[in-house]
C-alpha cells in the first residue's frame, strides 16, 4: 500500500538565487575572477600559488602544512603551487634546523618583489569593490562574516 501526498501538499523546493551558500559561492566567484585578473595574465600566477605567495608575504616562514591550514587548500593543491613556485624561483624551501624531517618555505629576493607588485594591485581593487559600502557597513559586513564562520565551525565540530 503506498501513500500519496495530498494535492495541496507541495515538495519542499529551492529557489536558488535565494539560497545563501548559493549566493555566497557566487560572490566568491566572481570576486576571486576580478582579483585574479590582476595576479594571472602580468605574474602568470594560478590562485593556488598566489594564495601560498600571499601566505608567505604575511609570514617569514612557514612549513607546507601550515599554508594549507592559513590558506584552507588541500594539501596536494599546496603542494602543486608551491612545486610551480619553486621551478619559478619565488619561493625557496630550506631543512628545518630543528627537525630536519621538516622544510620551510619563504619568498625568494624575486618572490618577495612579485608580492610588493601585486599588494597595491589587490587592495585597491578590494577596495573599489567595497567602495559601494560605508565605513559603517563594512565594519558590520566583517562581523556577520566572522560570526557565520563561527556558526560554520560550530556545526563543523558537530559532525
Amino acid at each position: 500500500m503506498t501513500s500519496k501526498m495530498p494535492p495541496s501538499d507541495k515538495p519542499a523546493t529551492l529557489q536558488l538565487n535565494q539560497f545563501f551558500p548559493y549566493r555566497l559561492s557566487q560572490l566568491n566567484a566572481s570576486v576571486s575572477e576580478v582579483i585574479a585578473q590582476l595576479y594571472s595574465g602580468r605574474f602568470d600566477l594560478t590562485p593556488h600559488a598566489w594564495r601560498v605567495v600571499a601566505t608567505l608575504g604575511e609570514n617569514e616562514q612557514l612549513a607546507a602544512t601550515e599554508i594549507a591550514q592559513l590558506t584552507s587548500l588541500e594539501k596536494m593543491q599546496v603542494s602543486r603551487a608551491i612545486s610551480s613556485l619553486k621551478a619559478t624561483g619565488l619561493i625557496m624551501q630550506e631543512v628545518d634546523r630543528k627537525d630536519r624531517r621538516f622544510s620551510r618555505l619563504r619568498l625568494s629576493d624575486d618572490g618577495r618583489k612579485v608580492y610588493q607588485q601585486i599588494v597595491p594591485l589587490v587592495t585597491a581593487r578590494e577596495g573599489y569593490l567595497l567602495s559601494v559600502l560605508s565605513d559603517e557597513e563594512k565594519t558590520l559586513l566583517y562581523a556577520l562574516i566572522d560570526r557565520i564562520a563561527n556558526q560554520a565551525e560550530t556545526l563543523k565540530k558537530l559532525g
